[in-house]
């Protein structure tokens, strides 16, 4: 693991080591309680989930910022990115309650500090409008979705970032009106390979503007129905 880490220029000390060892034996656990992840197998999960969240570290700044992580799941990438981070203020919302459990207490296990809320991302925004300097999606929701439900998080001058598959551009085509109607811009997308043949991902950064409209996000029936 750490010599795959250094990939990304990141030097996994003894204890962070210890920490993503002992998420990936919790993930286990709790994915036979309820549904987290398909992927199972050490090395897959290392790649695909560990070392795909921390690719973010090459491409943002993570000092000192208030970032929100939504439809988090397992917890990818806001987690692995606070093990190495831990002086980021990290907000992860999910719409199921016992994923926020397993959030809870794998952050007591691996003596973390995060902020799990268990609510809607479109319902929760009303209080934390437009408060965070990046936010996150690694959801398998289209991008004009994902942007009408994450980008009211965001401040002026911060960042969406949505975590994609590769050949996303069809996508981000797509996504264009959702961008300026919600006062936002396609800042750079990149491609990347992951290591050992696991295939290549996407991320779109998406930079705020100006203030987002106080009517979005509306109700996930109609994004979903009637994406902008």
């Amino acid at each position: 693991m750490k010599e795959m880490f250094k990939k990304l220029d990141i030097d996994l000390t003894d204890r962070q080591v210890e920490q993503f060892e002992k998420y990936y034996k919790f993930l286990l656990e709790w994915n036979e309680k309820i549904n987290l992840t398909a992927i199972v197998e050490k090395e897959e999960v290392v790649v695909k989930h560990f070392y795909d969240s921390l690719y973010l570290a090459k491409i943002v700044d993570f000092s000192n910022q208030k970032i929100c992580d939504i439809g988090s799941g397992a917890g990818f990438p806001g987690i692995p990115l606070k093990i190495i981070y831990p002086e980021i203020d990290l907000t992860i919302v999910d719409s199921l309650g016992k994923r926020i459990k397993f959030l809870d207490l794998l952050c007591e296990e691996l003596k973390i500090t995060v902020t799990n809320v268990h609510a809607r991302a479109e319902e929760y925004v009303s209080t934390v409008w437009q408060q965070y300097d990046l936010v996150f999606a690694r959801a398998v929701a289209k991008l004009n979705i994902l942007s009408e439900l994450c980008i009211p998080y965001v401040k002026i001058g911060g960042k969406f970032i949505a975590l994609k598959g590769a050949n996303a551009a069809e996508e981000i085509a797509n996504s264009q009106n959702a961008f300026k109607t919600l006062s936002a811009e396609l800042e750079k997308y990149i491609e990347y390979e992951l290591p050992n043949g696991f295939g290549k991902r996407g991320i779109a950064v998406i930079k705020k503007n100006q203030n987002t409209m106080k009517k979005y996000p509306r109700i996930y029936g109609k994004i979903k129905g009637s994406p902008l």
